[in-house]
């Protein structure tokens, strides 16, 4: 399992990409597959711990990125025959090692970096094994071997049957994720709001959500970990994600889901896979139809909206696909050669 080094696995706080792999290498581990997970130093983990880097280089800006991202890729590839597979999780690089190893090369893309990275996916498709996070996600011309939804160790999320009266924002501070949109619907509504999140675009948060702050009406809690997390979404009467971009996923959706909060999602990207409409949470098409949405959003059913969440998107489930990919990529590899002019 090949983790990205930007932040420790599992994240103290924010690092979505570094929870996915956390939650899967777990989850495969209690099944009793023999995993051996590259990631930082400082990793916690029941697998098999290899480390180059000490720290994420997010956590430790003494890090040179570059010079470790090689390293640590390196590392797992170069013991790539010791393994039946490697999943990889780092992006687009990675992936230009797969015609050096004879080991298949399984790579789940959290969404584009780049636009420019699809090159890179596309230049490998013959035997990239890729895997998309959402049908929304997927980019005509690339080959998937499968789309697989992200899970949830649900038992980490406490159901809240009463969630409270203050709208939440959680996700990083940066135009892409609308936090200034949310505070235009907390303003209208006259809701309170929470802001939690690492500040992604200083900018964008110096003019769009600073002045704004307060310590009644909108609220910033900083980045949160996991138990503070937990009891903001469990608390609050709503998520709202008011992304302006197509977002691959989005694991705090499924987090607030998973408490019995119903989310308010912009239309775009995923959403629709993720959210349904009147059930768990209430899609809009804009800030105008999120301030109406607010009031759609209190009257769900919270049971529904976690039972939406436990039946679509739990651990067990994301281990499950998992693990029917890899048995299917291994069966492949272990049938013959059909040889020119014999019989298929």
């Amino acid at each position: 399992m090949l983790a990205p080094i930007s932040w420790r696995v599992p994240p103290r706080h924010y690092g979505p990409w570094e929870q996915v792999v956390s939650t899967l290498t777990e989850g495969l581990v209690r099944r009793g597959v023999d995993v051996t997970l590259f990631a930082s130093g400082d990793s916690l983990t029941a697998a098999r711990l290899v480390a180059v880097a000490p720290t994420g280089y997010s956590e430790d800006p003494a890090l040179n990125a570059k010079v470790y991202e090689g390293l640590h890729i390196a590392a797992a590839f170069e013991r790539a025959g010791e393994f039946d597979l490697i999943h990889n999780h780092f992006d687009f690089l990675p992936v230009t090692y797969s015609r050096l190893v004879r080991t298949p090369v399984v790579t789940t893309i959290h969404g584009l970096s780049s636009e420019q990275n699809l090159q890179v996916f596309r230049a490998y498709d013959d035997i990239g094994h890729f895997v998309a996070i959402s049908d929304a996600d997927r980019r005509p011309g690339l080959c998937y071997r499968a789309t697989i939804h992200h899970g949830l160790p649900m038992a980490e999320f406490t159901f809240q049957p009463i969630g409270g009266d203050y709208l939440l924002y959680l996700g990083r501070i940066h135009p892409d994720k609308g936090a200034a949109e949310a505070i235009m619907v907390a303003r209208a509504t006259g809701r309170k709001l929470i802001i939690a999140g690492i500040v992604q675009d200083a900018a964008y948060f110096e003019t769009q959500v600073q002045p704004f702050l307060d310590e009644d009406n909108v609220v910033y809690a900083g980045a949160v970990g996991p138990a503070q997390r937990d009891t903001l979404l469990g608390g609050a009467l709503a998520l709202l994600h008011l992304i302006n971009f197509d977002e691959p996923f989005g694991l705090s959706v499924i987090e607030a889901m998973a408490t019995g909060t119903p989310v308010i999602a912009v239309r775009r990207g995923s959403m629709p896979e993720i959210v349904s409409d009147g059930l768990s949470g209430v899609l809009v098409d804009g800030v105008a139809e999120a301030v109406e949405g607010v009031e759609r959003a209190a009257t769900l059913d919270r049971w529904a909206v976690r039972r939406w969440a436990e039946e679509r998107f739990s651990a067990e489930r994301m281990v499950d696909d998992y693990l029917a990919l890899y048995e299917s990529i291994l069966d492949e590899r272990r049938r013959p050669p059909v040889l020119a002019g014999a019989p298929a």
